[in-house]
């Protein structure tokens, strides 16, 4: 085995700034918390409307240090056609028995997914997370080193365009700031006063300024739900989840009557 360290939660994305638009709140609220976080991203964007993959893998360094990840990688797998090939989910396969997370988000269930990418990495990522933990598909870590099967203990979906009713919303009212900065980093993909954009790039659906209106109102839409100013949903994958102290898990009381 590697010495690679393990990672508490990893977040896997079709794009770069997949996980700060989604879920950048709660791996900075996990990251503050003292968790090792690590994000993969499947593709460098090439086929974006604005920005370069160069701009793009900068501006994924700068989202990084703001929120403080163990880790970062980029696949390289191509943009527009994320298969689920078994070649692909290999590429998976070998980055969770590297880290060994004990939870893992993916993106947003298909039927859930307004971008065709969405939907073609969460589907790679689950079957891939599967069979990670089956000792007959053999893989080696970066240094040639077999590795040893594992499956995450839990998969959580993050939303992205498309609601859907969450099983938990995780109140990031304490790291909105910081959140909205490692987004923000994203400078060519979202409004930013101080980006130029290049000859011939549009305005795109995430660029126009309203964007992060609405991303703002809607998590503040399901902060009010918990009681939070803040908050960001997720759908749990494998449910029910398993209680064994049931007060302990509703200490927190409930904000509205």
């Amino acid at each position: 085995m590697t010495d690679t360290p393990t990672l508490d939660v990893l977040a896997l994305a079709a794009h770069p700034d997949d996980v700060e638009l989604c879920a950048g709140g709660t791996v900075c609220l996990l990251v503050q918390q003292g968790y090792r976080v690590g994000i993969v991203d499947f593709t460098q964007g090439e086929l974006g409307s604005r920005g370069t993959p160069a701009l793009r893998r900068q501006e994924a360094r700068a989202a990084s240090a703001i929120i403080g990840l163990s880790a970062r990688e980029n696949l390289g797998l191509p943009d527009g056609d994320i298969t689920n090939t078994r070649a692909h989910r290999e590429r998976v396969i070998e980055v969770v028995r590297r880290y060994r997370p004990h939870i893992v988000l993916v993106g947003a269930p298909p039927d859930h997914c307004r971008h065709p990418d969405h939907g073609a990495a969460t589907r790679l990522a689950v079957e891939a997370l599967f069979y990670s933990g089956l000792r007959a598909i053999e893989t080696t870590g970066p240094d040639g080193t077999p590795q040893e099967p594992w499956r995450p203990h839990h998969v959580l979906h993050y939303m992205q365009a498309l609601d859907f009713e969450p099983t938990f919303v995780v109140d990031v009212s304490a790291v909105w700031e910081q959140r909205m900065q490692a987004l923000l980093a994203f400078r060519s993909q979202f409004y930013h006063p101080g980006y130029e954009a290049a000859e011939g790039e549009p305005e795109t659906f995430i660029s126009n300024p309203a964007f992060l209106q609405w991303v703002e109102a809607r998590a503040r839409t399901y902060g009010y739900r918990i009681g939070a100013t803040y908050g960001e949903p997720f759908l749990y994958r494998h449910g029910p989840v398993g209680v064994s102290d049931l007060v302990q898990v509703l200490a927190r009381p409930k904000p509205f009557r």
